[in-house]
């Protein structure tokens, strides 16, 4: 028997660390253990609701499940079935989303054996026979975990779709050197989200970050710089919907935009996006909304006349989350910008419950590890591990990585 310890879910907002016994994996099985998990929002969401979510069994408390799933780790041990395509000293990452027509349910969501925030884990043979346990080839774990974030904006953006002139044919992905837009916008799924706009294939010529916090919005100008793309910051705090209409106006010459990501889930705002859309502009719902009767007006006039279109994606599924690996493993996206905290699996239930007051960007926990929660800004300078801050320029790194990897406490 292999013995876990793990961040699990009974119920609405509890959570407890549990030690507890691995069964032996069977033939289709795979162990692995579990070096970083990332926190996402919806973790959040799935503490709140408990068995009201969609995701989660209807016995949490006699039955609680793993949470977590935003994971990279090494693979420890291959079922015989699976020993033609993985082997045991492998690093690997898993896409959560199943996308199963006969279930909801998901790791970090819906299993006892298998979630993130574990130091072991038991991949059931569903996620290798849908193609969910990707090979990771990066430099770190922390990368590893961050490709299930990218994976939910290369959906999103090669989701876009634009007319192909003259037909009712479409062309995936954004309009190549058009006008984006991303309301709402430097949180880590919005600096995802701008990451990959400055380096993807497609490119847009305009790129406009909108948020109510300058603080925020002068970190995100300083981590994404671009000689391609002409990309601009913009405070819309205390600004009326109509005034933060006008401004986006005049920063496009008076024009509007070809595609537009809501990064928050606010009907004016979502209003104000349709308002601006270009002929054949596509606007993307990225934010999930928490309330399941949100909705915003829409002109139809535009849609039948200036085939405006709305798009909505949910997260990724196994080819967004091999792109994403590749992309990271080859150095062309740094997601070590969004990470703002790292912890140890310890701190894990307290920091997914207080996610929004906590605010930053991502919260990365090394699942081994047991220290309290770690502002990465708030670092004292002269400690060792505030200089290898330093030399990164306050960004997370490999050797910040490997030095808590040695040095703090296990478990």
């Amino acid at each position: 028997m292999v013995q876990s310890k793990a961040l699990r879910l009974y119920g609405k907002e509890d959570m407890r660390i549990d030690t507890i016994e691995l069964p032996e994996i069977k033939d289709d099985e795979i162990l692995a253990e579990v070096v970083s998990d990332s926190m996402c929002m919806s973790s959040w969401k799935l503490a709140k609701e408990g068995e009201e979510h969609k995701k989660t069994p209807n016995d949490l408390a006699d039955n609680p499940v793993m949470v977590g799933h935003e994971f990279a780790g090494k693979i420890l041990k291959v079922g015989s079935k699976w020993a033609d395509k993985y082997q045991a000293g492998q690093n690997f990452v898993v896409q959560p989303n199943l996308a199963r027509d006969d279930t909801p349910f998901v790791p970090g969501y819906s299993y006892p054996y298998i979630g993130g925030d574990a130091t072991k884990i038991i991949i059931p043979n569903e996620v290798m026979e849908l193609g969910c346990l990707i090979p990771f080839n990066g430099d770190s774990y922390y990368e590893g975990s961050l490709c299930e974030p990218v994976s939910c904006v290369i959906a999103a953006l090669d989701a876009q779709f634009h007319l192909i002139p003259h037909t009712y044919e479409h062309k995936m992905g954004i309009k190549e050197g058009g006008n984006m837009l991303i309301i709402g916008g430097t949180g880590p799924m919005g600096l995802l989200a701008i990451d990959y706009a400055l380096h993807a294939d497609l490119k847009p010529k305009k790129l406009i970050i909108t948020d109510i916090d300058q603080e925020k919005l002068d970190r995100a100008k300083k981590l994404y710089p671009s000689d391609e793309v002409d990309i601009e910051f913009v405070n819309t705090k205390g600004l009326s919907i109509e005034e933060q209409e006008k401004l986006l106006r005049q920063k496009v010459n008076g024009s509007g935009y070809d595609d537009l990501f809501l990064m928050i889930s606010v009907e004016p705002l979502a209003e104000m996006a349709g308002r601006l859309m270009n002929e054949d502009a596509c606007l993307n719902q990225f934010a999930g909304p928490m309330n399941k009767d949100f909705s915003a007006k829409l002109n139809l006039y535009d849609v039948h006349y200036n085939f405006t279109h709305l798009v909505g994606t949910s997260g990724g599924n196994a080819k967004n989350e091999a792109k994403a690996a590749r992309l990271i493993a080859e150095h062309k996206l740094n997601v070590a910008k969004v990470i703002t905290h790292v912890l140890g699996l310890n701190a894990a239930a307290e920091t997914t419950l207080s996610q929004p007051e906590i605010g930053g960007g991502k919260k990365l926990v090394y699942t081994h590890k047991k220290f309290d929660r770690i502002e990465l800004a708030k670092v004292d300078p002269e400690s060792e591990l505030g200089k290898i801050l330093a030399k990164h320029d306050g960004i997370w790194s490999h050797e910040a990585e490997e030095w808590i990897l040695n040095n703090e406490p296990d478990i």
